[in-house]
Parts: structure tokens; sequence; C-alpha cells
């Protein structure tokens, strides 16, 4: 500086600058703060559902950066997401290539076209042998010159221990299909389809009943009135006090089209052989023995044997559509193969060394019957997340991440507000849980692991939650 003046020379001032800001480049820089789902935050505040009943996190698999979670360690009642465990488990210890064989068999002798004794059919745990598959192996029999059965039809269901069973514990609705209990002999979800059309014309909806069931009885017409759709099922009740003779009470709107009512009506036993004897007597068979259950006798021969899709290709049905009955068969199916019979204890036990043989640690996980529904099954988010993680890296990688629904495009997520083909997720719901759970795909290419509870009596208003959540790893990931 000079000192006549008090002022810097020109050039040393620069100088002073320059040092000045090379100070300041020097500097450790601000650390940014994290991202946070400030809209899913928000609508869980709207919906009045406190944060410490929501569990979240959000994991990179490939690269990504961003990354979130709350309640990470919290035990939380899954719903249909406690699936992923089952199906993710099942392709490991059965494979996905395991198939279900469902025999017949007899140690009667076939004197022209009659059987002289009983016809043994032995259960394979099959969780999709449905209508059409029950409708070959009857053609079997018949092709195998079988016309009259002079003896009991015999069901062995020794694969899996007794399962007790109560269709209506869970939520009172002891007739809906989402409550069959599995079966070792499982036939067509042991469902009836009550299917109604409306005929403007009649002034009735015409009432369909598939399968046919040998003696089940059931209206051929309901009134029908004019309006929308709304509330049909609170019009229209079915009633299944006597499950061979259904009643249906109330009447039908015409605006709703085409409807249909799934029901889970008969005993397992009673179901199967009301289903058989109808299909017999349709391909111009006889029969008139009882059914009745037991085990095959070791000198019985095999007569027919009908095989089930892969399991590659059965995980689909149930991760894409939530399908509980299914899943339970592949619980026990697990827990047989130890060569005990099947258990939800055996299948719980299985899938636990599983989990611990590939190094993913579930502190807080309850299994009771592997589907989800249920209101004791707990599991962390974590525990989930690391589950998910650990397909990714596996062999079976593809044939789980093809079971689930993908956003906009199919199964439960066909109708949700998420930008479609971002996401592969399973759902889930209960009356006071919403859940999601699996893998989303970035605008940027990046792909991630969402997982998402949530426990609360207002758990049906925190969808949108969730769906915010999805946007915005899919906008920011």
């Amino acid at each position: 500086m000079d000192p006549s003046t008090g002022i810097i020379p020109r050039m040393r001032y620069l100088t002073l600058l320059l040092l000045a800001a090379a100070t300041v480049q020097a500097a450790d820089p601000v650390p940014a703060a994290p991202p946070v789902p400030a809209t899913y935050l928000a609508r869980l505040a709207s919906a009045r559902i406190p944060t410490d009943a929501a569990a979240v996190i959000v994991r990179p698999l490939d690269g990504g950066s961003l990354a979130w979670g709350a309640n990470e360690t919290k035990p939380m009642n899954p719903a249909s997401t406690m699936k992923l465990v089952t199906t993710y488990s099942a392709l490991h210890l059965l494979g996905p290539g395991f198939t279900f064989r469902t025999e017949v068999m007899s140690e009667a002798p076939l004197i022209g076209d009659a059987l002289r004794g009983d016809l043994y059919v032995r259960g394979g745990g099959d969780p999709k042998l449905v209508i059409e598959d029950l409708w070959l192996l009857v053609s079997r029999l018949r092709g195998f010159g079988i016309r009259e059965i002079r003896g009991d039809l015999v069901l062995d269901k020794s694969l899996f221990d007794p399962v007790l069973h109560d269709p209506g514990e869970f939520d009172g609705e002891e007739g809906r299909a989402y409550n069959v209990g599995p079966d070792a002999l499982l036939v067509n979800f042991k469902s009836i389809a009550i299917t109604l059309v409306p005929d403007p014309v009649g002034k009735v909806a015409r009432v369909m009943v598939v399968p046919e069931v040998a003696g089940l009885s059931a209206p051929r017409t309901v009134p029908l009135i004019e309006g929308g759709c709304g509330d049909w099922r609170g019009r229209l009740r079915a009633d299944i006090s006597d499950p061979m003779n259904i009643a249906l009470r109330g009447v039908f709107p015409a605006g709703c089209g085409e409807k249909s009512i799934y029901l889970g009506a008969l005993a397992h036993t009673n179901y199967f052989a009301a289903v058989f004897r109808a299909l017999w007597e349709r391909q111009g068979g006889v029969w008139t023995g009882k059914v009745r259950e037991g085990v095959v006798p070791p000198a019985a021969r095999l007569v027919a044997a009908q095989e089930s899709a892969p399991l590659a290709m059965l995980i689909r049905d149930i991760n894409k559509f939530s399908n509980n009955v299914m899943t339970q068969q592949l619980f026990l199916t697990m827990g047989a193969a130890s060569g005990e019979p099947g258990s939800p204890a055996r299948g719980g036990a299985a899938i636990r060394n599983l989990l611990s043989a590939r190094g993913i640690g579930a502190p807080g996980l309850v299994l009771e019957n592997g589907s989800g529904l249920s209101r004791n099954e707990r599991i962390s988010v974590t525990t989930l997340a690391d589950l998910l993680t650990d397909a990714w890296k596996s062999p079976w990688m593809s044939e789980l991440m093809s079971s689930l629904p993908i956003s906009g495009v199919d199964g439960t997520l066909k109708a949700r507000n998420i930008t479609p083909g971002a996401a592969h997720l399973k759902t889930g719901l209960l009356g006071d849980t919403r859940a999601v759970a699996g893998y989303v795909l970035a605008a940027s290419g990046r792909r991630y692991v969402v997982v998402a509870i949530i426990n609360h009596p207002a758990a049906a208003r925190g969808t949108g939650a969730h769906d915010a959540l999805i946007d915005w790893v899919y906008r920011t990931g």
C-alpha cells in the first residue's frame, strides 16, 4: 500500500484477489444433503399415517447413488409381499423346472371295460391342477379302457400332513375363494365360479356355474335392475350355508355387464369327488362307489398321470395375481422335500435354512403359511431387500423377476399410477396393510430394489404414498 495515498497498487491488488480465490477453491466443499422423497412423506402425512407405521428401503443394484430408508429393521406384516420369500425359496429348493405329478393307480383287475375294485388318486401337491387337467386325466382313464369303476375312489393325500384350516378364521368370509386352504389333491383351487350375464329382454341375469359339480344346485336366474354397477356385491349375496344348494339373494344391476363370484363352498374331498363324477359321467363312464381318503397300496400299478407346468411358470400366477392357496401349496411342498409329509413347520424350516445358507439374515421373520394371508407373519424391509438383492445376483433372477407384476401392464399393478414398464413389484394388501416390494428401473437406466410397507388402520389411504415413492426413485435414481 502506498503510505501517502492508502491505495494498493493495481498489480498487487490483482495478485491478492487470485490468492483469495485459490484459497476458497481449495476449501472442502459442503456435502449436499441426501435426497429425500418429499412427496411420499407428504402423502403419508395427508393420509394421517405416522412415520413409525411405515417402513421403507431404497437400495441401488448396479452403481446408482440413490439410497434411502426408514424403520428398515422393524418387523412388519408384509401381506402378500411375503410370497416373494416363498417363491424365491422354491426356485432354489425345488428348481425352476420342477413339476408336480398327480397319479391314478389301481391293484384291481380290469375285466372287459370294468375295473373290479378301487381306483386310487395320489396327490402330488399340484398348485394348479385345474379343471382342464382333470378332464385330461379322465380322458386318459377312458383311453386305458375303463368305462365302469366297481369300487371306491380313494384319494391319497399323504404328501402333506393334515392341515387344520378354518376358511372363515381370517376375515369371516369362509366362502370366498381367496380363503381356500391347501390340500395335496387341490383341484381348480377348490373354486366354483358363479357367472352372471344380464339379459335385458328377460329382465333377469342368467346364472352359469363352472365347473359342473355333480349334485350341486344353483338358481338359473336372478332379478335384473336398471342402473350402474356400483357396489353390486353388496346387492347380491351368495348363501352357502348348504354347500350343495347355493342360494343367491338380492338383485343384479344391468350396468355391470358380465361378472363372476368365486366361491370355495365345499370341502376338498367332496369337491374332488363331485367334479370327478361330473367329468366321468360326461365321458360315458359309470361309477357307483363312494369317495374316501386312504393310501395307495404297494402293489398298485400306474394307470394314468398328469404333470403340472414347470415351477417357473407357476410362480407367475402366484406373484402376478397373488394366489394364496398356490403359495401355500409351495410352502408345504418345500416341507415335504425332506421325505417327511409337508407341514407349515417343515416348510418354514426349509425356508429359514435356505436364507441362512445364502447369507440372508432374517431377524424377526415369522412364517405361518408363506402367503401373507396372515395376521401373524412378519418380516423387515431389510430382509426383503436382502432377498431381492440376492435374487438379482442369482441364476434364477430372470425367473423371479418375470413372475412379478409390471407397472401399467399386468397383474396387480395394471391399474396403478406408476410409469408403465418402470417397475416389477409384488404388491400386498390387507385391511391394515399396504406393501410393495421388487425392482424399479429409473429413467437414468439404473435399477433399484424398493420395499415399502405400511401397517396402520388407515393403510388403504397410503397407496398414493407408495406410488409417489416409486415415482421418486424413477425420476431421481
